[in-house]
């Protein structure tokens, strides 16, 4: 039996924000590790990932990637030289685009993947054309229903697109006592914690959540928000506007989030667009909480209407309202798609899986039969 090739990986990301985009990378980079490979992550000084790959133990360097400029592909040419990999992967298109013009001439140039995270349209013009097909040697998408977007809309070669689903870490997120936990966070026992756990963007449907909230006019609910972003104003008029302000709880980025989960009573992800399957969602699940959202993305390839949680029309307040008010007010329903919502996450959602099927595609990459076929 041939020895197992060890693997030199760089992942690239120019954002420098945080959500499960990031953790995914930090989540794909451990495992990596573990499997005995090398990772070497390269990102803004000022991100979020940065300061966390240094506390994760990951070996990271930061550079000026944040923009598409040319002095940013010469020092990231520099680096390749310097630091030789198999293959880059990109996560964001700034540094897709700086990694891929870095490797143009460059001898034993690396290979390179690209993992698509969000459901926002690719633009069809020549040049991202080129991004996404000659200068990219393989394409992970997040969610099924992203990959064949990219078949269907874009003509992007099947043979050259894998959908690997975001895995979460089953060890960390686990059922819990749901009391204890309110307990512990100080938030109220005696009403039904409705919570969502998302990056505060307009997209991600926070408003229309509040909105269903109002509508329902039950003191009962507790809504629990859990993260931060550059919407939360917006968030914290609305809350006043529709007098809720007492009625919620705005936790605001978590380092750990899985207490926050077990708190809830009912997860709720009211998002109208750039999604794949998030994380928050997965995590719900695997917490075992039954789940609200909507058709956007792949998030029907984790909700199942009517047998994990409901799925409703996004934008739809009256919608949203009542899936909420039909869950909160049966505990068997709301239990029965927890229950089943957990066990669908431990056979489709798991880190390990999707750490295997990533060295897969890396190993595929590299092998002659991949490379002679795509000569």
């Amino acid at each position: 039996m041939p020895e197992k090739k060890i693997l030199n990986i760089l992942h690239t990301e120019s954002s420098c924000g945080w959500g499960g985009q990031e953790i995914r990378i930090l989540t794909e980079s451990e495992g990596i590790i573990n499997k005995g490979h090398n990772i070497h992550i390269i990102c803004p000084k000022e991100s979020n990932i940065y300061k966390d790959a240094i506390k994760r133990g990951i070996p990271v360097t930061a550079l000026p990637i944040a923009r598409k400029k040319i002095s940013a592909v010469f020092t990231l040419r520099k680096w390749l030289k310097k630091n030789p990999v198999d293959i880059i992967n990109t996560h964001s298109s700034t540094d897709s685009w700086l990694s891929a013009l870095a490797i143009q001439f460059m001898h034993n140039a690396p290979k390179i993947v690209r993992t698509r995270h969000v459901s926002a349209p690719i633009s069809l013009n020549s040049a991202t054309r080129w991004l996404y097909t000659s200068a990219t040697d393989y394409i992970v998408t997040t969610g099924e229903k992203l990959r064949q977007t990219l078949i269907d809309k874009n003509q992007y070669s099947a043979d050259k697109i894998t959908s690997i689903p975001t895995g979460i870490d089953i060890n960390r997120f686990v059922p819990a006592n749901t009391k204890e936990a309110k307990i512990t966070l100080n938030l109220p026992t005696d009403k039904c914690v409705v919570g969502i756990l998302a990056t505060i963007r307009s997209w991600k449907g926070h408003v229309y959540l509040i909105e269903a909230i109002a509508k329902i006019n039950n003191p009962n609910i507790h809504l629990l928000i859990v993260g931060d972003g550059p919407s939360r104003l917006a968030i914290e008029n609305s809350l006043k506007q529709h007098k809720l302000t007492e009625q919620s709880t705005l936790a605001g980025n978590q380092e750990n989030v899985v207490p926050w989960l077990q708190s809830m009573d009912l997860f709720v992800l009211p998002s109208y667009a750039n999604e794949g399957v998030p994380q928050g969602i997965l995590q719900a699940m695997l917490c075992q909480l039954a789940v609200i959202s909507t058709p956007v993305g792949s998030i029907v390839e984790a909700v199942k209407d009517k047998e994990t949680g409901i799925i409703v029309e996004p934008k739809n307040v009256k919608q949203l309202a009542q899936a909420i008010k039909q869950l909160i007010d049966s505990d068997e329903i709301r239990m029965q798609y927890a229950q089943q919502g957990r066990k669908y996450a431990l056979q489709h959602f798991t880190a390990d899986k999707m750490v295997m099927r990533m060295e897969d595609v890396f190993t595929h990459v590299l092998s002659n039969e991949f490379q002679s076929r795509n000569k």
